[in-house]
């Protein structure tokens, strides 16, 4: 099971990026919405993976990046449930609607930013706890660490007001290409955690 739970976390992650990256294009606010609650499973999934078969002396950077994990996707499950629920029922009144609507560029819009700015610094202390033997993994382990870049963006930047634009969802060309570049970054990512999870020649803890 220390295998298979982060094997599976990794492919959510891979097939959810994908589909996310499909809603927008389509676009599907939805769906794009929808797929986005799984994603912080998943990816809780394949991390707690990493720090299962961390080296004793990396332990605190990937408990760490976990910690990280979990807020991350309590940030997340807020904003895209508030979505799907009453925001996509209409039962607002305007001032409410201006602070809890994804595409009015509110208080929700801001901690979804936050929570995947929470998610790159994740990613970089993940980065860190993995001893990269194959080329894979080297590969895994480099992209993990640069996506913690994405930190200081998405904390600093609600603060000036721009990222304002992207919160049209679908209707907004500059979200819909800033988002479809994470996902053609982060998608590899998924796919190379699959493959790391898989090999049978790493060891079983």
């Amino acid at each position: 099971m220390n295998r298979i739970i982060p094997r599976i976390g990794s492919i959510i992650v891979s097939i959810t990026v994908l589909l996310f990256a499909i809603c927008m294009l389509i676009p599907f606010d939805f769906g794009s919405y929808f797929v986005c609650m799984f994603l912080p499973i998943g990816y809780i999934l394949m991390t707690v993976g990493f720090l299962n078969e961390s080296d004793p002396k990396r332990k605190v950077t990937s408990i760490t990046g976990v910690v990280f994990a979990g807020i991350y996707a309590t940030l997340i499950f807020i904003v895209y449930f508030a979505q799907l629920t009453i925001v996509r029922t209409g039962q607002l009144g305007e001032e409410a609607s201006l602070i809890l609507d994804f595409k009015k560029g509110g208080l929700l819009f801001n901690y979804d930013l936050l929570g995947y700015g929470i998610m790159a610094l994740s990613t970089f202390f993940v980065g860190l706890s993995i001893d990269a033997k194959t080329k894979a993994d080297k590969w895994l382990k480099n992209m993990l660490m640069i996506h913690g870049i994405f930190f200081l963006g998405c904390l600093i930047m609600p603060m000036t007001d721009i990222f304002k634009s992207m919160a049209g969802g679908s209707s907004s060309k500059g979200g819909v290409v800033a988002l479809e570049i994470w996902c053609l970054y982060f998608l590899p990512i998924g796919v190379l955690s699959t493959i790391h999870f898989w090999e049978k020649k790493k060891p079983l803890n």
